[in-house]
């Protein structure tokens, strides 16, 4: 009797042993390990993926000491790191809170009213993406898959098909990210912004107008416009313009088609032929002209009403403009504004 209860001491006290010795952390390294856990990989095999990292003794005990403290139904999905010397307790911590690995990112910042082609350049010069691929993406939105793209005429005319759609925002993309991704991003976050506007569609369908025509008169806003409260004043300017068949006459037409911009535009200028000249042709150009602020979309959408027909800047740094509902009123504040310089 003594014998066997001596047998039993010995087993248990050798298997209390071996559990201990299962449970003790492997020989530490200076080199992390790198383990990924797949979305819906069950504890048992991710106990096998630790021990066959060699970040843990035995997967067995392993298992059972999370039986045993209820833990693992946590775990998350994700590229992990982990030093070979850490405990149970510190793998389950890092494995409960989701502490993976941050992938490297990439970062840029596309201003507002930038154009296509700006966007394309300065991405190139980052080392972000390729030129010439941008542009031919710009041209081709079937290549994307966001329902906004849906609501792009194919017309003549048209320079880029995705002018005007390309949120501008600072971004953050993985390490690696393609040309076409960084363009599908951009699509996404127009998308995301339009979905703030209260009954966007409802009031598009009440005003008689489509999302391109909206995004062509932000376009304008954006690129004509600094001071924000100026921006209703503006866009209800354009729809006077056009309601009274009046060419909309707006430089910032005339800088697009000559993709520079010049401090001043000569007559020569604005006779230059193209769809997008405002000078010579009424009504709006075939689409955006840049990529309009989220302010300057909700200014066209809900413009300020008005008699005003002309504007011009002030020259005198502040950036605002004089408004003017006839053509002789218009001519006196070009004089007002021209004797600012003096």
């Amino acid at each position: 009797m003594v014998t066997l209860l001596l047998l039993l001491v010995i087993i248990a006290g050798g298997a209390a042993f071996y559990i201990w010795s299962a449970m003790q952390p492997v020989q530490p390294q200076t080199q992390p390990v790198a383990f990924t856990v797949v979305k819906g990989t069950g504890t048992s095999a991710i106990a096998d993926t630790l021990e066959q990292k060699g970040l843990i003794r035995n997967a067995l005990v392993f298992k059972a000491y999370l039986k045993f403290k209820q833990q693992g139904s946590a775990f998350q999905a994700g590229k992990y790191e982990a030093q070979p010397g850490v405990t149970f307790d510190q793998l389950v911590a890092k494995l409960s809170a989701g502490d993976v690995v941050k992938e490297e990112m990439i970062r840029f910042t596309i201003p507002e009213g930038y154009t296509i082609r700006q966007m394309a350049d300065k991405l190139q010069k980052e080392g972000l993406a390729n030129r010439k691929q941008f542009l031919q993406l710009a041209n081709d939105p079937s290549a994307f898959d966001v329902s906004l793209v849906r609501d792009i005429p194919k017309q003549a005319g048209l320079r880029y098909a995705l002018e005007g759609y390309l949120f501008p925002e600072t971004y953050e993309l993985k390490k690696g990210s393609t040309t076409k991704d960084i363009v599908q991003t951009m699509l996404e976050q127009t998308q995301k912004r339009l979905n703030t506007i209260p009954d966007l569609d409802a009031k598009l369908k009440q005003r008689g107008e489509t999302l391109h025509q909206l995004l062509s008169v932000a376009s304008l806003v954006e690129r004509e416009v600094v001071v924000d409260e100026e921006r209703p004043i503006v866009a209800g300017v354009i729809y006077n313009r056009l309601k009274k068949d009046k060419k909309l006459e707006i430089d910032a037409t005339v800088q697009y088609m000559l993709d520079k911009q010049k401090e001043r535009l000569y007559y020569k200028d604005l006779a230059v032929e193209s769809p997008y000249n405002t000078y010579l042709h009424q009504g709006l150009p075939p689409g955006p002209i840049a990529s309009p602020s989220l302010k300057s979309v909700v200014a066209a959408l809900e413009p300020e009403a008005t008699d005003y027909l002309f504007y011009v800047t002030k020259k005198d740094g502040t950036h605002k403009h004089l408004f003017a509902a006839t053509y002789k009123e218009h001519l006196h504040n070009i004089q007002v504004s021209n004797r600012k310089t003096k």
